[in-house]
């Protein structure tokens, strides 16, 4: 037998609980057929734990402790209709980025055959994107304060922070990995034009670290512009190097462009391989469709697939992107991508794919 490797599995809300199960089955077809082995702790960190126990998860020394013992965290979502947003992100999956230093947030998108895009003339192909967001800085620090709370005056800041190590860690994962792709271009998004501080030291470390990749291509685009890039000319784009708001914003953009967020996966990782890293579904707990049995896998899958090339598993993560592809162009397909079909015959599907 293989390696075993020890996983976190936090399926946390809504139709996090049902893509993770989903996902468990298709892993445990993959598993003997690769020669690995997977070994789950299951955390019940979620909403539910926050009602009985005031709290997402335990004190974060204790939760990142218990994190730090294992090879990978496998993450479903976070959210509920009754708790405000700012509270559930807060209290378990911002902390758990930022306690383990996962400072790339690894997001892909491109088109598969069989998936009709929404925009006119776009084929396979035409769309391929690495989506790298910056993960524990920015816009999303917590930074900021309020005052005057329930007056007409009531303040509210939020502070954006940069800093010289948070950029260049997370610039240089991204020119690697532009690097391992056949365009070897990168996209640098920034605005710097109207941020004159901290998004002007972005482009500073950018430029500096830029010099150490003479074999990668590279261009420069304010955000605002490359919304119209990315609609418009596609093909023009590879890799795209992003601050923590910015690619937050774009990487749904993308999902979208591609055909559905059902489909979107994200890896949270330490490029420096300190922590584990953490893979999840970009789709969010998705209240509106919860306990109805309908909610696309795909993006869960494919983000267990980058789980596996993470762990060093690449010829595992090969055979269930095979599997993916496969079902995504011949069916069944759920409905977020004009298909009938449910969770589990999707899930059947991809491990009919896997035995083939």
């Amino acid at each position: 037998m293989g390696k075993t490797y020890k996983i976190a599995c936090i399926p946390g809300d809504g139709i996090g609980i049902e893509v993770i199960a989903a996902s468990i089955k298709v892993l445990a077809v993959l598993q003997p057929l690769f020669d690995f082995k997977f070994e789950y702790t299951d955390l019940p960190w979620s909403s539910e734990y926050y009602r009985k126990n005031g709290r997402y998860m335990p004190p974060l020394p204790e939760a990142l402790a218990t994190l730090r013992k294992h090879d990978a965290i496998f993450f479903g979502a976070v959210g509920d209709p009754d708790i405000p947003d700012h509270i559930s992100l807060w209290e378990l999956l911002l902390p758990i980025r930022q306690g383990l230093q996962l400072g790339s947030n690894v997001r892909p998108s491109k088109i598969f055959k069989g998936v009709k895009p929404p925009l006119a003339g776009c084929e396979v192909g035409d769309l391929d994107w690495l989506i790298l967001r910056e993960n524990c800085e920015g816009e999303y620090c917590g930074q900021g304060g309020r005052s005057h709370t329930g007056t007409p005056y009531a303040l509210g800041t939020e502070l954006a922070v940069f800093t010289r190590f948070g950029i260049e860690r997370h610039m240089r994962y991204a020119f690697e990995l532009a690097r391992q792709r056949p365009r070897k271009l990168l996209t640098l998004v920034t605005k710097s034009n109207a941020m004159r501080h901290g998004m002007v030291l972005w482009d500073e470390t950018f430029y500096d670290v830029a010099k150490d990749y003479p074999d990668v291509k590279w261009d420069k685009m304010l955000v605002d512009a490359v919304t119209i890039r990315m609609v418009l000319k596609p093909k023009s784009m590879d890799v795209i190097l992003c601050t923590n708001l910015h690619g937050d914003i774009l990487s749904d953009l993308a999902a979208a462009l591609s055909g559905s967020i059902g489909i979107a996966p994200s890896a949270n990782v330490d490029p420096e391989r300190k922590a584990p890293g953490l893979f999840e579904p970009v789709h969010g707990a998705a209240f509106d469709i919860m306990g109805k049995g309908i909610a696309n896998p795909i993006a869960t899958f494919w983000s267990a697939a980058e789980m596996l090339r993470w762990l060093g598993e690449a010829k595992a993560a090969d055979g269930l992107m095979s599997a993916i592809e496969h079902v995504l162009e011949h069916g069944p397909i759920t409905g977020d991508l004009g298909g009938k079909a449910n969770t589990e015959q999707v899930t059947q599907a991809v491990i009919s794919a896997l035995k083939q």
